[in-house]
C-alpha cells in the first residue's frame, strides 16, 4: 500500500483518512459501476474530495484502482499457519472471494480488451494484486518443499497456475461460486507434487 503520511516538498502530511476514503469510494464503484463507467469524478464525490486531491495521489484511473486492490489484500491476506495445505485453501479462498467483492472477472475482461489502448492497467493489476498472490502461494509451497512434503525441483510456478486456474475454469464453464474448489485444486496439486516415498 501507498505510504499515507508522506510529505511533498514542504507540503503538508497526507490524510491518511483521506486515502483511505479515496480507495473506498473506488473499490465501490468498481463493484458498482464497472471499471469503464466509473470515473475520478465519480470517487471525487463519493470520498468527498477534490478531483485534484485524488491527482495528488493517484496518476490515472489505472493507477487509483489497482493501489486500491493492493491495500484491499493487503488488508484481508491470510495469515499463515504452517500447515501447507490449510495455509494454500486459505490464500485460495481469500483470493476468490476478493474477485467476486469487486466483480474481478469483468475487471480481468475489461483489463484484457483495453490492453491495446490502456496497457498500464493491466502491467498495474499484476504487479500490484496477480504478482503477489502467486508470491504468497509459492512461498508456502517453498515452505513445503523444504520440509519434503513434495518433491525437491517441482515447478512451483506451474503449480501456482495449476492451484489458480480452476477458479478462472469454473467460472467460463458456469460452476463458478463452488465452495469446495480450493480444498479440490489443493488436493490435486499436492498430490501430483507429493514427495516419493523413501
Amino acid at each position: 500500500m501507498r505510504e499515507t503520511n508522506t510529505t511533498k516538498g514542504a507540503g503538508r502530511p497526507r490524510s491518511a483518512e483521506k486515502d483511505a476514503a479515496i480507495l473506498g469510494a473506488a473499490l465501490e464503484l468498481l463493484a458498482t459501476h464497472g471499471y469503464t463507467r466509473m470515473s475520478l469524478s465519480q470517487v471525487a464525490a463519493a470520498a468527498q474530495v477534490s478531483k485534484s486531491t485524488i491527482h495528488l495521489r493517484w496518476k490515472t484511473k489505472a493507477d487509483l484502482l489497482t493501489a486500491a486492490l493492493e491495500a484491499m489484500r493487503m488488508a484481508d491476506a491470510p495469515p499463515a499457519c504452517g500447515e501447507t495445505r490449510a495455509d494454500l485453501v486459505a490464500i485460495l479462498q481469500d483470493f476468490a472471494a476478493t474477485v467476486e467483492q469487486v466483480r474481478g472477472m469483468a475487471l480481468i475482461g475489461t483489463c484484457l480488451a483495453e490492453e491495446a489502448h490502456t496497457p498500464d492497467l493491466l502491467v498495474l493489476l499484476r504487479e500490484r494484486t496477480v504478482l503477489p498472490r502467486r508470491a504468497l502461494l509459492r512461498q508456502v509451497l517453498e515452505r513445503a518443499e523444504h520440509r519434503g512434503e513434495i518433491r525437491q525441483g517441482s515447478d512451483l510456478e506451474a503449480a501456482v497456475s495449476a492451484l489458480l486456474g480452476p477458479f478462472y475454469a469454473d467460472y467460463m464453464a458456469g460452476r463458478g461460486g463452488r465452495p469446495e474448489w480450493a480444498e479440490q485444486a489443493v488436493g490435486l496439486v499436492l498430490t501430483g507434487l507429493r514427495a516419493p516415498r523413501v
